[in-house]
This record gives C-alpha cells, structure tokens and sequence, in this order.
C-alpha cells in the first residue's frame, strides 16, 4: 500500500470520527426532548463517506493466536471421520 492510500483510509477514519461525533450530538439533543434531526443526517452522511473510503484498506493478517486450537479441532474432526468410516 502506498502514501496515497493511507491517506485515504486515515480520511475514511476521520470521517468515521466526525460522523460519530455528530450522532453523539443527535442522542445529547434527543435526550434533552428536542431532537434535531439533522445531526442524524449528517452523521449517516459522514459515516457512509468514510466507509467508502475505508472499504479499501486490506483486512489484517491472521495473527495465529487460536492455531492450536483450530489445529485440535481439525484433529478431533479427521478422528470422527475414521471412526466414522469402519
């Protein structure tokens, strides 16, 4: 991934960020009983901005946290299949 691309997804962050700032300003007006609805609009707006921008970054690597475990379950499973076979 090069420069450009970064910036575009740290946009897409920022445009996360303020969106969900803007809904947090829709729930504080509702809260208070009069709520202005165009904080929720410019939210859902921010927040479809920076997922279009934020739908290009790559998903991260595994981590190989849970190997060993899905390594047994497959073992467990290959058992099961022979047993199941005689």
């Amino acid at each position: 991934m090069d420069n450009h691309d970064d910036l575009i997804i740290r946009v897409g962050t920022f445009f996360y960020v303020l969106g969900g700032g803007a809904f947090v300003l829709f729930m504080i007006s509702d809260l208070a009983d009069q709520a202005d609805f165009d904080y929720f609009f410019v939210a859902v707006v921010l927040l479809a901005i920076g997922w279009v921008f934020r739908r290009r970054k790559p998903p991260p690597p595994p981590a190989g946290r849970f190997e060993y475990l899905r390594k047994m379950r497959e073992e467990a499973r290959a058992r099961r299949a022979a047993r199941s076979k005689k």
